[in-house]
């Protein structure tokens, strides 16, 4: 059955009543149009369409509107749109009787004409970025758009040279018709450039098996192999897109299977008639749209349309609902019923007296039972729901009502909202991370049923019960799924993972919170966003949730604002929220210039007292109170010491571990030294002024280079740059260096195993080791040492060893000398280029999931230049041989060479798949031989930009490094499909193979002799250098 037709049966029976209601503002008298006016108007528009689109093909017509009176008539129109050839306009349609006369010749006509073929409404929004738009446009393959009259010069500036104006517009209907252009070269730039900066959706599952929640059992169901054609005329009902927040918008149509069971059940249990007035709360772009619209026009009911504008405003939306027009249904986000505030809610919203009989709330997790209960009047009869669902299987999987007897004065709100049952044709699975189904435990939920499927992006046919991964995780318990929150919410912080949501949750269950959002900033800063009631005190508000809450959920910091940001749809916008946050660090940093000593301590004061929840104006803190023994704690600790180093504006090495060991008074002198050391000087004359090596000296305070006089005779090669570089696995990979620097004297033995390093590099020790040491005691035992290494035998090496065991004076420990953030997980390891010439500074580079890859300098930590890549980066980085490029790998599939001091693009080559490998250069030919999960491994010239050779590697994906043996010159190459080769490095053809059966993630390695290569399987495997297994 079709939505139309649907609404034709309900046209029929209730002809003269109001189908929709337009409040455009207050003062002005509401719009209406009778339900034979809004199919009358709907047929005009379907026969202009019959005359003017050529229907082969796609049937799938966009709409870009506002809401506003004619949107159903619009939405209905499309619905009714059939092939020119199928059947002509009837004469009852053409007449000019009066409605009342011919309504019901015109309903009896509407219901033949739809049962006809349909097209698919794509609604468009007008308020969205262009790019955005575009890319649905395209993705959709829409080759009609039907714009609001008053929106064509917007749509026509936002979307230039796209489309092409169809003079033919139907000025009383209000709409324009536009037909896509032939040449559309920008529109596809602008799909590739969204593309390009958003992750790829991740596939999804369909074939593990699981466990069915139905509402009254839990069992394995299986389905016959079958399939839904999106291709089938009359399949689709509507085209949408999802927001896109976890990476790129996926693009979803909808069939009218999927969706009308959902209207039909749930106006079942809501138990919609012809009194009911439901309101249009979701914009067309979101789902639930479709079931309000629906809902109410499949009934008989009215429905209810507001400006956008109207929508921001709170007092003068809730009057328009339940002042003028008496809203007796409102589907709506929890954040949009937070948004007209607790006054609003108790006093018109969920009073004694209001008109509304059902508040059904979805999209978001549910609001905790307590804040609920705040907002009822006692005597309210509401009937609340918690209702859950997904776009991709559009649009409501379950349906929960929360029993009235919650709201009793001695009723316990404790406990979590369950998500209710499945609705009609759904089906529940919950799976663990390995794909089993979950009975009793935590696990992901997936969605989908027989014919509860809709097609993602460019899908055309799909198996009939496919289940759709959904990213949100359940409790069951006893038969029962209880919300814990989005995959995408879940966090590691101080080594505990949870939800963020939990936090709010907890946040919003305090008297002082009247609504509030938490955030996870650059995966550092847990954040809580509070819009406060008239009691709100930060202070207090923090030491509730401290007794509420683990420490390791406890936020960072509390932002006070005066309303939460929405998305079109509704729900709360996290990037909104973190350009909030970016705007209040900046106001602070400029607000902390300290403009002494005095004012340095009086913050810290404020600062020690804020993170011991200790009142602001208590006084008598001992100059000698440490910070443990004051009521803190190691979180507590790392929360004081991202508090001092964002009033002061910079790190302070060493800073936590004074924290959590000495005084106030130590933390205080040991920021004051960074800060103000000629002030700390002059208020400290008892103290050892510190020694400061600066101009021409030999050595040079904290990490500047010392050179060794024993080395100042290297000589260079006239014309060549020599470098070193330390990239995976600890190599050296030692260019352009003369003969003098690689002699036996620079050999140091350790056991049998020879390191030879260029004697440029001893001169490149870092002056902050001799900082902890007295001076040249240490300076010489090194020489000592280095000069007794020189003698080449295994007694020697015995020698050094007591001498180092028995050394006072040189203690080995580690400490940070830097970090520099880079923003998400790395998985790649450093790569080290450290130059012969000592003006030139050291770097490392390294990548992240950010998509960021970074250039540091090797001693002061200072970010030298960062480049985005088009997606996160987990292959080690490789320095070409030349030493002016850097090659890395991307999960965009591209293998980018980028220039070295300034990391501009020099290059990038394309392969089929994710690049995880991490590149290995050839030191003579300069060829570069990098991997593809595409089971292809390439050898690169990136001088001339040319792919030399590519392999199939026979099935199985490259995931780790490849391994260059000099000789004999062999590549070596492991898949994940268990194969281990050795390749011709100048031909590209395989000298042996050898199939252990089992992924290899391990990256080969080699010396003269042998290679080998470790397995998942628990095996180190050696081969000879001819193939044969040892």
């Amino acid at each position: 059955m079709l939505l139309q037709e649907l609404v034709a049966r309900a046209a029929r029976l209730h002809s003269g009543r109001a189908a929709v209601r337009f409040h455009e503002r207050a003062g002005k008298p509401p719009a209406c149009r009778t339900y034979a006016a809004v199919l009358e108007l709907a047929l005009e528009l379907t026969a202009f369409l019959q005359k003017h689109c050529d229907h082969q093909g796609k049937r799938e017509i966009g709409l870009y509107c506002s809401p506003g009176v004619n949107l159903p008539s619009w939405i209905l129109g499309l619905r009714c749109l059939l092939a020119q050839a199928a059947v002509g306009t009837c004469g009852c349609c053409r007449s000019h009787l009066s409605i009342q006369d011919s309504l019901q010749r015109q309903t009896a006509c509407t219901e033949r004409r739809i049962l006809q073929v349909p097209a698919a409404y794509s609604p468009i929004d007008p308020d969205a970025p262009p790019a955005v738009s575009t890319y649905f446009m395209k993705k959709s393959n829409l080759q009609y758009i039907l714009v609001e009259n008053d929106k064509v010069n917007k749509f026509r500036m936002s979307h230039a040279g796209c489309f092409s104006h169809n003079s033919s517009a139907i000025e009383h209907i209000g709409l324009t018709l536009f037909q896509m252009s032939s040449s559309n070269t920008d529109f596809s730039s602008e799909v590739d450039n969204i593309e390009s900066k958003c992750e790829p959706s991740k596939a999804v599952d369909n074939s593990q098996p699981g466990y069915t929640v139905c509402p009254e059992q839990t069992e394995v169901k299986s389905s016959e192999v079958g399939y839904m054609d999106a291709g089938q005329k009359g399949t689709l009902a509507y085209v949408l897109h999802t927001s896109g927040t976890t990476g790129i918008p996926k693009i979803v149509r909808v069939p009218h299977k999927c969706i009308v069971p959902n209207i039909q059940h749930l106006k079942s249990i809501f138990e919609i008639t012809q009194d009911d007035v439901l309101f249009l709360a979701s914009p067309l772009t979101f789902d639930p749209s479709v079931v309000e619209l629906f809902m109410a026009l499949t009934s008989g009911a009215s429905i209810l349309i507001v400006p956008n504008t109207i929508k921001m405003m709170p007092v003068e939306l809730s009057a328009a609902l339940f002042h003028h027009h008496h809203v007796t249904v409102l589907q709506a986000t929890p954040t949009l019923l937070r948004r007209f505030g607790a006054h609003i809610i108790k006093s018109r919203v969920l009073s004694a007296n209001t008109s509304l009989r059902v508040l059904a709330l979805g999209g978001e997790a549910f609001p905790v039972l307590s804040l609920l209960k705040s907002w009822k009047h006692k005597e309210n009869k509401t009937s609340i729901f918690n209702l859950y669902g997904i776009t991709e299987v559009s649009s409501w999987a379950t349906c929960y009502k929360i029993p009235e007897e919650v709201f009793s004065a001695d009723f316990r709100t404790d406990f979590p909202v369950p998500l209710g049952s499945p609705l009609l044709g759904t089906k529940l699975e919950v799976r663990d991370a390995n794909g089993s189904a979950v009975l009793e435990g935590e696990g992901q939920i997936f969605i989908g049923g027989e014919e509860r499927i809709c097609f993602l992006d460019d899908e055309i046919t799909v198996p009939l019960g496919t289940m759709r991964e959904t990213g949100d995780f359940v409790r069951v318990k006893n038969a029962k799924l209880f919300f814990l929150g989005r995959k995408d919410n879940q966090i590691k912080r101080h080594g505990k993972r949870f939800n963020i949501e939990y936090l709010q949750q907890v946040a919003e269950d305090l008297c002082q919170v009247e609504s509030c959002a938490v955030t996870w900033y650059q995966q550092e800063k847990l954040t809580l966003f509070v819009l406060p009631k008239d009691d709100f005190e930060e202070g207090e508000t923090l030491k509730e949730l401290q007794k509420h809450l683990p420490a390791y959920a406890v936020p960072d910091e509390i932002v006070v604002i005066k309303a939460l940001p929405l998305t079109s749809h509704g729900k709360v916008d996290i990037s909104e929220l973190n350009k909030i946050y970016q705007s209040h660090l900046n106001s602070r940093r400029r607000d902390s210039k300290l403009s002494g000593a005095e004012e340095l301590w009086e913050r810290l004061l404020y600062l020690w007292k804020s993170a011991l929840s200790l009142p602001c104006d208590s006084t008598g803190i001992s100059k000698d109170a440490v910070f443990l023994y004051s009521g803190g704690d190691s979180l507590k600790a790392l929360r004081f010491y991202e508090e001092i180093e964002m009033l002061v504006g910079k790190a302070v090495p060493g800073l936590l571990e004074v924290i959590l060991s000495h005084s106030i008074e130590e933390v205080y002198r040991h920021i004051l030294k960074m800060l103000f050391p000629d002030e700390e000087q002059l208020m400290n004359p008892d103290n050892v002024v510190k020694r400061k090596l600066r101009g021409n000296s030999e050595e040079e305070f904290l990490g500047k280079y010392i050179k060794l006089a024993s080395e100042r005779d290297l000589e260079i090669a006239s014309g060549f740059i020599p470098f070193i570089a330390l990239n995976r696995g600890n190599h050296f990979f030692p260019r352009n260096f003369t003969r003098s620097s690689m002699q036996p004297k620079n050999t140091v033995r350790v056991g049998v195993e020879p390191l030879q390093q260029p004697s440029f590099l001893h001169s490149k020790v870092s002056g902050a080791m001799k900082s902890h040491v007295r001076g040249s005691e240490l300076e010489n035992r090194t020489l000592t040492l280095e000069n007794k290494a020189n003698k080449n035998d295994h007694s020697s090496v015995q020698q050094i060893r007591a001498e180092c065991s028995h050394s006072s004076v040189a203690e080995v420990a580690l400490c940070v000398r830097w970090k520099s953030n880079t923003r998400k997980c790395v998985d790649a390891s450093p790569l080290v280029i450290i130059p012969a010439k000592e003006e030139v500074s050291a770097s490392v580079y390294v990548g992240s999931h950010s998509h960021a890859m970074q250039a540091i300098d090797l001693e002061l930590g200072e970010i030298k230049w960062e480049k985005t890549l088009g997606d996160r980066i987990e292959s080690s980085a490789c320095v070409s041989k030349c030493g002016n490029f850097i090659v890395v790998g991307c999960y965009d599939g591209l293998v980018y060479v980028l220039q070295s001091r300034d990391g501009e693009i020099h290059w990038t080559f394309a392969t089929e798949d994710t690049v995880k490998s991490s590149a290995v250069v050839d030191p003579s030919s300069g060829l570069v031989y990098i991997g593809s999960h595409d089971q292809h491994v390439y050898a690169l010239d990136i001088y001339e930009k040319l792919c030399i050779w590519k392999l199939h590697c026979e099935g199985g994906a490259v995931f780790s490094s490849p391994c260059l043996s000099s000789f004999p010159h062999h590549l070596y190459v492991a898949t994940l499909g268990g194969l281990f080769l050795a390749v011709n490095p100048v031909m590209g053809t395989k000298i042996w193979k050898s199939n252990l059966g089992k992924p290899l993630f391990s990256s080969p390695h080699c010396n003269e002799n042998y290679v080998c290569v470790g397995c998942v399987d628990g095996n180190l495997y050696c081969y000879t250098h001819s193939g044969e297994k040892c």
